[in-house]
Order: structure tokens, then sequence, then C-alpha cells
């Protein structure tokens, strides 16, 4: 990145933190629309490229869910370096979500509360963008379901037949704590019974993309050995660990005591506390994407030590812009050549036990 290109990219995230959070967040998807944003295009190496559950990757960094809420960016994104896309949450109907502010930075953490509430313009639109998306990137979907459905499981399979023809992969989200009993879904029979219901909707697709569940961070131990069984028994094809948590534990900012999901900083620690035992019970046989306080290389490069085959980011991009992407990106092939390592695959999990 030159240097003007730097200049620029510190003066408009100033020019942002001038307004509240959301308006930012929609003024950041508007640049990228415009193309005022750097676009490094692909970034790829021997070392970088590498596959999770079937997917063909040219890097293991992929932009987590929420960011582009409804597939409005994904041409500039997919130049932006990232590894792959995950957009959405999308639901069967279009939904406000909760009431707004509904999103509050914590500067002095490094981190954001939000309470958005599955807030999308629902699957209609949404699939018509991705009918259009750009080739050359890997794009996922995240699966939702509406607030009010009388039947929440049912919703993430209906989207998933609608959608999934589009994709190359789709996400189970039943970890979200902003929609009202939405985590009861990660309970063992109820989670199961759910992923048998999308595995069976994957069945009527023209391709078998392949599914990952999305899960909180603040399960217990019990509550991670239930995700497991119930991966293991629908055949779903990877875990991604974690979404944001209810804790608060040592904030210090304003904000912090604003309802809704953590992420950022404060997350990293617990995210990939959870990554390592999902790891280990699953003997690293599972497919893992960690996701939860990634900010620079070297917390990208534990993830991987932990247990993940990629990792995905969003909050850090608040802070620090798209410009992350490529810095994480090559720090990350500098680190895995520092230790030896020929391939991302060859470092997953290979400093587990420092988590557990």
């Amino acid at each position: 990145m030159t240097r003007i290109a730097a200049l620029a990219e510190s003066a408009a995230l100033a020019a942002l933190r001038i307004v509240d959070s959301e308006t930012a967040h929609s003024l950041a998807i508007a640049a990228l629309r415009l193309g005022a944003t750097a676009s490094p295009g692909l970034i790829s190496s021997d070392r970088l490229r590498t596959r999770v559950a079937g997917l063909g990757l040219p890097n293991p960094l992929g932009l987590a869910a929420g960011f582009d809420k409804n597939a409005k960016a994904l041409r500039p994104l997919s130049r932006a370096g990232f590894g792959f896309l995950e957009v959405g949450a999308a639901t069967p109907r279009p939904q406000q979500g909760n009431p707004k502010p509904r999103l509050f930075r914590l500067q002095q953490d490094q981190g954001v509360i939000n309470r958005f509430g599955f807030n999308n313009e629902g699957m209609e639109k949404i699939a018509n963008r991705l009918a259009k998306r750009p080739q050359g990137i890997v794009i996922g979907l995240n699966l939702g379901a509406n607030k009010d459905s009388e039947d929440r499981a049912e919703d993430f399979a209906y989207v998933l037949r609608h959608c999934g023809a589009t994709l190359d992969f789709a996400t189970v989200n039943v970890s979200s704590p902003n929609t009202e009993r939405l985590r009861d879904l990660q309970g063992k029979e109820a989670l199961t019974a759910l992923l048998h219901g999308v595995m069976d909707a994957r069945g009527t697709l023209p391709r078998q993309i392949p599914l990952f569940v999305k899960i909180a961070p603040d399960l217990d131990d019990e509550g991670l050995k239930d995700v497991t069984w119930a991966a293991r028994d629908s055949g779903i094809d990877g875990i991604i660990a974690t979404n944001t948590t209810l804790s608060r534990d040592g904030l210090q900012s304003a904000h912090s005591t604003q309802s809704g999901g953590l992420s950022g900083q404060p997350l990293f620690d617990r995210s990939t506390r959870v990554l390592a035992k999902l790891s280990q019970l699953t003997d690293g046989r599972l497919p893992l994407i960690g996701v939860g306080g990634v900010s620079n290389a070297e917390q990208a490069y534990a993830k991987i030590q932990a247990g993940a085959s990629a990792v995905q980011l969003y909050t850090a991009l608040a802070y620090k812009g798209l410009s992350l992407v490529p810095d994480i990106a090559y720090g990350l092939e500098d680190l895995l050549a520092r230790d030896g390592f020929g391939n991302v695959a060859e470092a997953v999990g290979t400093a587990r036990s420092k988590w557990l």
C-alpha cells in the first residue's frame, strides 16, 4: 500500500468515527461499491493456498458474515485480498431487526457490541445479487431465521433451498445472541434435528456445497460435546468458532454495558480456547474455521495453530481498514515460512495444547 493510499485510508477511518457506528458501516459499504477503496486483488502462494471441506482457497483469510449482510459489495470485496467471503445472515422474509441504536464501538477495548437482530433485505433480494456474483472467489451465505417464525429450524433449510445454487458454501447460524431463544437451537437434540433438516435441503441442490454450523463462544464443555456429536451425526462439513459473546469481562469502554454480542479483541482468547477444545474433541478430523478477535497476522496464525483450517475477521476492519487484509495474508505467509511450514495445512493444530 502506498503512503498516499495509507494516509487516505487513515483519514477515511477518522471521518467515519465522527458519525454513529451503523451509519459509518453503511458509508463503508457505499465506498466499496463506488470503488473508493484499495483493491490488491488475488493474494496467494503455494504456502497460502489451502483446502477446507473441499473448498480450494487462495489463502485462508475470510470475511466473516455480518459485514456485507445483503450481498451488495461482492465485486469490490472479491478484490480486497480475501481468500473467501461470507455474506448475510439472510432470513426468508425481510427483517428490520432490533431498534436503533444497535451498534456500539468500544474504542478503548478495540471491540464492538451489536444487537442487530438479523436485519436484512430477505433471501429474495440477496439471492438475486448472488446470482450476479463475481467468479474466481469462494462465496458463502450465512443462513438465519425470522424472529417471528413459527418454525425457525425450517427457515434455515428454506433459505438454503432458495439461495444454494449460487453458493460455494453455507453456514447455519444458531449462535447470534440477538434473536430471542435462537441459541436454544444449540442443544444436542434441537441442533441435531436442525442440521439433519438442512442437510436434507442440501440434497435438493444441483451441487452438494459444504455446510458449516456457527456456534457461540459461551458454550460450556458439555455444550461443546453436544455440538460435536450433532455435527458428526448429521454429517455436516465443519464448524465455525465462534460468534459474538455475551461476556463483558475486563471491558473498559463507555459502551461496555450495552446489551448484545461482543466482538473484536476482547473475544480473541475466549474464542480461541473454544476452537482448541473443538479441535481436540473432533481429533482434528472436522474442518474448523476460527473467528473472533483477529486483527493481525500473529492472531490469525494462533487460530490456525489452535486448530483452524481457515480464519475469518470483521470487527478489526472498523479500526484498521481493508488494508489489514493483505497485511495479514502476507504476514501469515512469513510466519509459516519462519516456522518451516510448507503450507497452511501443516500448521493446523500444532500449538493446540497452549489453549487447552
